[in-house]
């Protein structure tokens, strides 16, 4: 199994960015894909959700701080997923784990790429 996140990097307030998630080992289109992020100084246990898309019928969820900023999506045919990012903030610094959920024991987890948003 393995999840693969690319895309990060340093942005000036207001830039946009994608983030993409390829995956192998696991059949990817049946599972629930999500992106969370974990700030600066913040345990593994405090990462916060940023967004979900289900395997099915491609319904996302988002975290309230997104405030219709990001959007998420899936490409199935390329078991990858998505993150696009627009008017990023700096407190949107963190690094972005993509993660792959199907029920207890079927939760895979990437290595991260780190977003930094400065001027």
């Amino acid at each position: 199994v393995q999840l693969v996140e690319s895309g990060g990097g340093l942005v000036q307030p207001g830039a946009s960015l994608t983030l993409s998630c390829a995956t192998s080992g696991f059949p990817f289109n049946t599972y629930t894909a999500k992106w969370y992020r974990q700030a600066p100084g913040k345990e593994r246990e405090e990462r916060e959700l940023v967004a979900s898309i289900s395997s099915l019928s491609g319904s996302t969820n988002y975290g309230d701080f997104v405030k219709g900023r990001f959007a998420i999506s899936r490409d199935n045919g390329k078991n990858t997923v998505y993150l696009q990012m627009n008017s990023l903030k700096p407190e949107d610094t963190a690094r972005y784990y993509c993660n792959a959920w199907r029920g207890p024991g079927l939760d895979f987890w990437g290595q991260g790429t780190q977003v930094t948003v400065s001027s």
